[in-house]
């Protein structure tokens, strides 16, 4: 009696990412909780609505792509509230 081998193929699926909308959220995040510094919540917010616009196009990871979009406009506002205030005290 002869064993004869069986070859099974095993398919395995990655799961979809949205690398933009993360990492427009990331950006966000970064740039409200370094608003102190004098320049760079401009960049990060103005990056992070840029990717969190772009993440958006993909039906993946939506909401972090919104949150994105929102903090990156929280922290530009934000810094120009401060800009405002101090002006104001001049």
């Amino acid at each position: 009696m002869s064993e004869q081998g069986t070859q099974q193929t095993v398919v395995v699926q990655q799961a979809e990412g949205n690398g933009l909308a993360v990492s427009g959220m990331v950006l966000g995040i970064i740039a409200v909780v370094l608003n102190f510094i004098p320049f760079l919540p401009y960049v990060l917010g103005a990056l992070a609505i840029i990717f969190g616009a772009v993440g958006l196009q993909k039906p993946v990871k939506q909401g972090m792509a919104k949150a994105g979009i929102v903090l990156g406009i929280v922290s530009i506002a934000m810094k120009i509230l401060f800009w405002m205030f101090i002006g104001s005290l001049i």
